[in-house]
């Protein structure tokens, strides 16, 4: 088949080096099927200033396969830089190596052949591409095409897979898939290891590794773009890996029946990621992580019960155990059992829309939709192919790690208020940038000694940025009016992703890991938005009215004088306007700029509680709670108190949020008091005392600062109670009563322990 032009969404890229150059393997999903481009004779390129060519010179003029061209780009240093092309990324980065320790400074060697190739063509995510194509192995091919991005939104066929396996060794018993999108119907399989079950969709396998090759060889068949599951790269994926291992064979999960990829992401190998040719394997826990949801556990069944109101199969403390009774004496229900988690994993992908924020992450970002982390990478995506066209290469991540102070925290004044109001900065961060015009190339052209003061915005530590051909607060304005179509059109899961990138920028400027990081950046962002909450807050008590609280973007404002809510809420809609109104005069009166800050009226609390620090009189920070009307009821709400953490017991939450209650109401509080605690020397309670919490070291190496459950760690070790015993993916919870020494309790599947108090802990 030939077609001159088609549009598509990118699943993985690669690249290889060969003799004839760098080759780039990308695949796309498109409306005609899977397709793979292949892009052959690329090479590794990196800048270098024209200065050092004296000292560089001979070096590169002594390596075979290397190119030097004069370039009309200069580095932040505005010296004029020669690019340098080499025919291997290997070849590249040992050049640039030896440069280095010939006192140069190599720019932008460390970004790969394929994200170059990609960000300069403003790849992210959809593309268009034009050239010769053809089908190779049942999946569309072309060579070499043109390339160039585009704007398209894929329609993904998903496969949703889980396994069950034994407790000991490596022995899999079964493989479940449930498998939808695209035109056809949904699929569900369960590839079992022998006889027994009696469902029509359950095929019977020999051994481990005809289990294994029926799971790759309906892969080929359905075809997915994407794989989910739960913990699925560190458990499902890397187990699959290990059966094969043991099979002596490779893992072919890729399209065209290609093995995946590994590489470890910690020094012990317990965690790591997969690459797999043609598709992306997504993991629900760390995509939801991603998505900022919170949970007190991040358990497939707790997830499930949260979410759809019903949960696993088999959801008791042993499931292990019973998961293997099953395989031996009831595979019927094992392969129940098996599917129903696959279509847990498929509904809540469904309900939370998961795969369309991993769409729109990549559409905003260029990563991957299977890189979750990686906001530098983010950062450069977006900012390098825009400074090139600016006429400027990146400098290399400073080595001054001078510090900048983080959001700024006013003193507390604790005890109970009636009607307190936060007034919440919209994207502060974001604001300052674009207001500001704070920005790594703008800060290099407003420091240059012939720019005047007027053409440039004071920054904080002698920075001045230039008001006139900057990147970054264009790229803020771009996703502010990206993030406002998408709220105006319901896009909940784009609105999300281009909300978290925005707030990711100070992040990235701040991080000495970045090749931008500059205590003057980051510092004019920090410092600017301290002086904006205090200003904000001397306009606020200079009105009459008091401010209790602040943190990093919000005021909390006791209107003392309001005798209802409607005095209150209107005082909260009076500042609002009052206050934007004072910063856009102030702005334009002090700097010549206009102002994007925006204060919102965000919530009022009827009754409010900031409480003192324990031991002391001083108020708490980040710690308070309140109440507020919602749909015509009162609500509880809880900021950093035990009742929203998750490494406090259910008791402790559910006797602070009933303690509260009652005072916020007026209701008598001490007999509940002196009820809860004689219930509690009882052992009445003992079922409410359960710590959920990972450990990430042995109980002995929590010295500084040692936690609740870690305490309950120790005191179980000390009563010779045996270490957690566990089995699962992440979240999955090993019910047990002891805390062991720690070791394994974060384990290569990311095992969470639970550690129940003991009698001695009650008192």
């Amino acid at each position: 088949m030939t077609v001159s032009n088609l549009k598509g969404f990118l699943l993985s890229r690669n690249w290889r080096d060969t003799p004839a150059g760098i080759e780039l393997e990308l695949w796309f999903t498109t409306d005609k099927g899977p397709l793979c481009a292949l892009v052959q004779g690329q090479r590794s390129t990196f800048f270098l200033s024209r200065d050092e060519l004296g000292i560089a010179g001979p070096l590169l003029e002594g390596t075979p396969g290397v190119e030097v061209q004069p370039l009309e780009l200069r580095d932040f240093a505005h010296t004029a830089v020669v690019g340098v092309y080499c025919r291997s990324y290997r070849q590249a980065r040992q050049l640039a190596d030896a440069l280095e320790e010939r006192g140069c400074e190599p720019l932008e060697a460390d970004i790969n052949p394929v994200d170059r190739y990609l960000m300069e063509r403003f790849v992210a995510g959809g593309v268009e591409l034009a050239g010769h194509i053809t089908t190779r192995a049942g999946h569309l091919w072309v060579e070499n095409p043109k390339i160039r991005g585009a704007d398209y939104q894929p329609s993904l066929r998903v496969a949703s897979f889980d396994i069950e396996t034994a407790m000991e060794g490596v022995q899999l018993f079964s493989i479940g898939v449930h498998g939808y999108g695209g035109e056809g119907p949904e699929q569900r399989r369960v590839f079992m290891l022998g006889e027994g079950a009696t469902q029509d969709y359950v095929q019977v396998c020999v051994n481990q590794e005809a289990v294994l090759q029926a799971f790759v060889d309906w892969l080929g068949e359905f075809d997915p773009d994407v794989l989910i599951g739960w913990n699925v790269v560190n458990f499902d994926t890397w187990y699959l890996q290990r059966v094969a291992d043991v099979c002596n064979r490779r893992l072919l999960l890729g399209r065209g029946r290609r093995p995946v990829h590994w590489r470890e992401l910690d020094e012990e190998g317990e965690r790591r990621t997969v690459q797999c040719p043609g598709r992306v394997i997504l993991d629900g826990i760390e995509l939801l992580r991603a998505a900022f949801y919170r949970f007190e556990s991040f358990s497939l069944e707790n997830v499930s019960r949260e979410l759809l109101g019903k949960g696993k199969l088999i959801h008791s403390p042993d499931r292990g155990e019973e998961i293997s009774r099953q395989f031996e004496e009831d595979k019927t229900a094992l392969a129940e059992y098996n599917l129903k988690d696959c279509e847990l994993v498929s509904r809540i992908f469904e309900h939370t829309d998961l795969l369309a924020f991993a769409v729109a992450r990549s559409r905003m970002t260029g990563l991957n939709m299977d890189r979750l982390g990686g906001s530098v990478a983010s950062f450069d995506n977006l900012y390098l192919p825009r400074l090139h066209r600016q006429g400027y290469v990146a400098p290399n991540a400073s080595r001054d790690l001078t510090a900048s102070p983080g959001g700024f925290v006013l003193d507390s004044a604790p005890g109970i208020y009636d009607h307190v109001l936060v007034l919440d900065f919209k994207s502060l961060y974001p604001s300052i940038i674009l207001t500001f015009a704070i920005d790594p190339l703008g800060l290099a052209l407003g420091t240059l000694p012939d720019i005047a003061a007027d053409e440039t915005v004071p920054g904080f530590l002698e920075a001045r940025f230039i008001r006139e051909g900057h990147i970054l607060p264009g790229l803020i304005a771009h996703l502010w009016a990206l993030r406002d179509d998408a709220r105006a059109a319901a896009d909940a899961p784009l609105s999300q992703a281009i909300k978290i990138i925005m707030n990711s920028f100070y992040g990235v400027l701040g991080s000495t890991g970045c090749r931008f990081f500059d205590a003057r950046l980051a510092s004019s962002i920090t410092r600017r938005g301290h002086e904006i909450i205090q200003r904000t807050r001397e306009q606020i008590e200079a009105a009459g009215h008091r401010v209790i609280y602040g943190d990093t973007d919000s005021v909390f404002v006791w209107i003392h004088e309001a005798a209802n809510d409607a005095e209150a809420e209107s005082a909260g809609r009076d500042l609002e306007r009052s206050l934007n109104q004072w910063w856009c005069e102030t702005l334009m009166q002090e700097f010549g700029i206009d102002s994007v800050l925006e204060l919102e009226f965000e919530t009022h609390y009827r009754r409010f509680l900031m409480p003192t620090i324990r031991g002391s009189d001083k108020g708490s920070k980040k710690r308070y709670a309140g109440v507020v009307r919602s749909g015509g009821e009162d609500r509880l709400i809880f900021k950093g108190l035990e009742n929203v953490r998750t490494d406090w017991t259910r008791l402790a939450r559910d006797f602070q949020e009933e303690l509260y209650r009652r005072v916020f109401v007026g209701e008598p509080f001490e007999g509940f008091v002196q009820q809860t605690a004689a219930q509690l020397r009882a052992g009445e309670l003992d079922q409410q005392l359960v710590y959920r919490k990972r450990l990430r070291r042995r109980l002995d190496e929590y010295q500084r600062n040692v936690p609740p459950h870690v305490q309950a760690g120790r005191l179980d070790e000390a009563r010779g109670l045996p270490p957690p015993q566990a089995r699962g993916r992440g979240g999955v919870c090993a019910d047990h009563r002891g805390g062991g020494a720690g070791a394994g309790c974060a384990g290569p599947v990311g095992l969470r322990t639970v550690h129940r108090a003991s009698a001695t802990a009650r008192g």
